[in-house]
This record gives structure tokens, sequence and C-alpha cells, in this order.
């Protein structure tokens, strides 16, 4: 029997992780963190990530973690998050693969989004900023398969966890477990070892935490520092604003 296999589809810094958290703390999920990573980062050698550690990566190449993901799913529910821009254009070839997936698209304000990512990584790239590839992919997803993701908000997601989270589990037909959106700060879940250095915030976290912060005083604070940080705004925010209006679009009531 197969299993079901919920994919939140991410851009960096877009509370992914935190999102990730909760699902570990339902219990009945066997839960993978960013899979498709090694695969960008190592196999393919795009470039050179900080902050992670290649002897606790595997397994490395597309095909094989596909298949781990597969076979995972035939002895319970597995869910993983990933970036959309490791596997874009990939898994445009791989319909058998991208039917399988329970799709839900996470998304955040690019202009927080960008400067943390910014703090953690000054050399980050265009592509690494990560909202147009998710948009290639949900037009793939929607147009070329006539799928119907869910798009979630990560603001929304700290504004009120427990409900849009909650449409998430819906959308995916798990049950509501209201005792998975809190945890124990001292533990680093399995999976996170070798790329601990990015997610010290949820790390030192016992639940989601409501972000105040104002977008365009942290997007200019970051930009101040690297103009061209403006550049890379301008050219994801349309991505942004037409996945964003699809939030909600195929969600259901939690």
């Amino acid at each position: 029997m197969s299993h079901p296999i919920v994919a939140l589809w991410a851009h960096p810094r877009s509370m992914s992780t935190a999102t990730e958290r909760i699902m570990r703390e339902r219990g009945d999920c066997e839960v993978f963190h960013e899979p498709f990573l090694a695969d960008y980062y190592l196999h393919r050698s795009v470039r050179p990530l900080p902050m992670l550690d290649e002897e606790k990566t595997a397994p490395m190449d597309y095909n094989d973690v596909r298949s781990m993901l597969l076979e995972a799913a035939d002895a319970g529910p597995v869910f993983f998050k990933d970036m959309s821009y490791y596997v874009v254009p990939r898994i445009f070839e791989d319909e058998a693969f991208a039917h399988r997936l329970c799709n839900v698209f996470l998304v955040r304000d690019p202009r927080r989004s960008i400067a943390s990512y910014y703090k953690l990584d000054p050399q980050l790239s265009l592509t690494e900023i990560g909202i147009e590839a998710q948009w290639r992919q949900f037009c793939f997803l929607r147009d070329a398969l006539g799928a119907q993701p869910l798009v979630i908000e990560a603001e929304a997601v700290s504004e009120n966890p427990k409900s849009v989270i909650g449409r998430l589990w819906e959308f995916a037909d798990l049950p509501f477990k209201k005792e998975a959106f809190e945890w124990r700060t001292s533990d680093v879940p399995e999976g996170w070892q070798h790329v601990e250095g990015w997610h010290a915030d949820v790390l030192s976290s016992s639940g989601i935490r409501k972000d105040a912060s104002d977008p365009d005083a942290v997007f200019e604070a970051a930009a101040a520092k690297a103009p061209h940080l403006k550049d890379f705004l301008e050219h994801h925010w349309g991505f942004y604003e037409r996945l964003k209006a699809q939030a909600g679009t195929y969600s259901v009531q939690a």
C-alpha cells in the first residue's frame, strides 16, 4: 500500500523549516528535510553552500532521492520540504513523480526572506531567491498536469498557525493534532545536522512566533549593504504576487 507524500515547496527563509518542525511533532509521518538539496549543491555542484556538512548528507542524486521518498511511502505517510529551484526544471520531465505528490507551496514576502537570506549568505544568487522557480512549478502542476496545489502564506502561518496548518492537514487528508504546535528547544531533529547552522531561530524557539517586522525597513537595511538585492527583489516580486494571489484558491476549510 502506498501512503501520501506531502511536498512543501518553499523558497529560502520562508518559514518552511518551522512548518516542517510542526509536521515532525505530529509523530505519524516520516519527515525529510530538503532531500533534494544534496543533488543541487553537491551532486550537480551548482555552487558551494555555506554551513553545509557534506559528510552528513545522503543520498545525493535526484533519482536516488526520488526512490528514497517513494520507498518510505510504502511504509507510511511522508512529508518533505524542499526548495523548488532544486528540482526545476528537472521535475517537469518526471510527471509520474509530480503526480504522486500532494503539492503545497509556501510563500513569504520576499522583502523579509531576501534580507534574512542575505544575513546568512551574502553570496546568494538570483536563482536562490527561489520564488520564480516556485511559480514555474506551480504553473506546471496546474496547467500541464491539471493538479490543484495548495498555496499558503508564511505571514498567515505566523498570524494563525493552527488555522493555516490545519488547512494544510485537511488538504493532505491528515487529522488535526493540536499538540504538534509546541516542541522542545533542546531537540535537533533528525536530518537537520548537515544544515543546523541555517536554523538557529527554529532551534531556539518552542513554537511558531508572529512576525511583526516592517518588511520595508528590514529590506532597506539589507539593501543599504548590498544594493543588488533591489534587482533581486524586482525580478521576483511579480512571481511572488502571482503566487500569493493563488493562496486560498484551492484551499479547503479548516
